[in-house]
């Protein structure tokens, strides 16, 4: 019976202790201590162009670059999404990566695109040409430039 017992404990006890697994893209970085979307989202909101923090977090990616994976976009909640660019364009995320969980590690900042960029963007993310050209205005946007990337798997 107590070795029943031990065993049953054992199996609790390594199933209880399974650690996330990330695959990683550019710098190598702990995901301990990642920040939430919701803390995120507030330093966003605090930020003003021209501002920058150095920054971990963890987010859901809404969606990849299909050109390249050369960009990403991260859900911040509250409606808000964050443009997530890779230091020196140094590294690409797998294009399939929509949905997956996500820390990243960088400087986030706040940015005017211009109504050139947005169609740039939206053509490399697969958009029409009817939501292409209806891009009439800059959008101001929270940015990110990471110099790492986690990926969940």
């Amino acid at each position: 019976m107590k070795k029943i017992i031990l065993i049953l404990c054992s199996i609790i006890l390594f199933t209880s202790c399974k650690k996330e697994n990330f695959a990683t893209f550019g710098a190598t970085f702990s995901p301990d201590d990642a920040i939430s979307v919701d803390e995120m989202n507030t330093n966003y909101t605090n930020l003003k162009e021209g501002d920058t923090i150095v920054v971990k977090f963890k987010s859901k990616i809404k969606s990849v670059c299909q050109k390249k994976g050369c960009w990403m976009t991260l859900d911040l909640g509250n409606d808000n999404d964050v443009f997530v660019k890779f230091k020196d364009y140094g590294f690409f995320v797998p294009k399939n990566a929509e949905n997956e969980i996500v820390i990243v590690n960088g400087k986030a900042f706040v940015s005017i695109e211009s109504v050139d960029e947005l169609k740039h963007y939206a053509k490399d993310a697969g958009k029409s040409q009817v939501a292409i050209d209806s891009i009439i205005a800059p959008k101001t946007t929270f940015s990110f430039l990471a110099d790492g990337v986690l990926i969940q798997e």
